[in-house]
């Protein structure tokens, strides 16, 4: 990076529930980032984990960065996986431990990192994702226009072998297109999103209570509450893993169920409209009667893939998924306060 670039004081924020598994991936990106590590602090948030979460943050808090490049699986930029970490940036990071056991929400431990962070710019991520190399400094760009209170980046899949993670690379279901083009408001998921902490400042911070769509809500009271914009920032990357089983992606899906009940009640939201029994039924039928046997026909030609034959059930396993979970979301009394900076 040149030393003439915008380069704002900046905090990352992650919070982290049973992430043994995901964490030492996570910092390893984390030390791969190029944005200079003595303009930005990376907190960790243990959000009443019971596995070695806390162990594992502490322990990172005290050693050097590795000198070995950053795991493909994990760190750097996967389409350019020779990318020296931090492109020659070798300095020690700043990984701060905190943890959140009062309430367990992944928005209340992302307050907490806020409370006690030093950025004026305020990133997210979750423990779950890869950030690339340059995520950190493509994030943060937008922000030199002072119009900009919000800065969303793209996330994308990390490479899966069930047809099940198939099946949600190729609808792009985690892509910030989605929610950035959403019918009521623009808004970016926590898993990849900036903000100004002076913006906080005025409109408060997530709703601790909330458990689905705090993110929804936080950019819709920045967006509509102040003159502040939203930014995509489409280069800055982040690299999820999809659910691999049936019981992951229902659970999924019904927090999709959740948030959208969630948001009607706080801001006004459409409901979604449920299929009926019969729209079920000819849907199936046509995929039996119609797709199937095409499907089959191409995929013994080698046109088509495995997980071709199977999006119509799995689409409606999504369906039945997301809207059982609106049907039986009722928002906490709780969820209507505002935590305030």
């Amino acid at each position: 990076m040149q030393s003439d670039v915008f380069l704002p004081e900046v905090s990352v924020v992650v919070p982290i529930y049973n992430g043994e598994g995901d964490l030492p991936d996570l910092i390893e990106c984390l030390r791969s980032q190029t944005y200079p590590p003595d303009k930005v602090e990376y907190i960790l948030v243990d959000n009443k984990s019971h596995d070695r979460t806390s162990a594992i943050i502490q322990t990172a808090t005290n050693l050097n960065p590795p000198s070995i490049p950053p795991l493909l699986r994990g760190g750097g930029n996967l389409d350019n996986p020779t990318l020296p970490r931090g492109e020659g940036n070798s300095d020690r990071i700043t990984i701060r431990h905190l943890t959140e056991n009062q309430i367990q929400s992944s928005y209340a431990a992302r307050n907490k990192g806020i409370h006690n962070s030093k950025g004026e710019i305020i990133a997210f991520t979750d423990a779950d994702c890869r950030p690339e190399s340059d995520w950190l400094e493509n994030l943060v760009k937008p922000f030199v226009n002072p119009e900009i209170g919000l800065s969303a980046g793209e996330i994308l899949a990390l490479p899966g072998k069930t047809i099940l993670e198939q099946h949600a690379d190729r609808q792009n279901t985690l892509s910030q297109k989605h929610t950035l083009s959403h019918p009521f408001c623009a808004y970016g998921q926590t898993a990849n999103l900036a903000v100004r902490k002076q913006v906080l400042a005025e409109v408060g911070l997530f709703r601790p209570y909330l458990t689905s769509g705090g993110d929804a809500d936080l950019c819709w009271r920045i967006l509509r509450q102040t003159s502040y914009k939203l930014d995509f920032a489409e280069s800055a990357i982040v690299r999820h893993r999809h659910r691999s089983t049936i019981k992951q992606l229902q659970s999924q899906w019904y927090r999709y169920g959740e948030s959208n009940k969630y948001l009607h009640e706080i801001h006004g939201v459409d409901l979604m409209r449920e299929l009926t029994t019969e729209e079920y039924c000819y849907r199936l039928a046509r995929w039996l009667l119609k797709e199937l046997p095409i499907a089959v026909v191409k995929r013994a030609l080698d046109t088509k893939e495995l997980v071709d034959l199977l999006n119509t059930p799995i689409g409606l396993v999504n369906v039945r998924s997301r809207a059982i979970g609106q049907r039986q979301a009722k928002l906490p009394l709780a969820a209507w306060e505002i935590e305030r900076l």
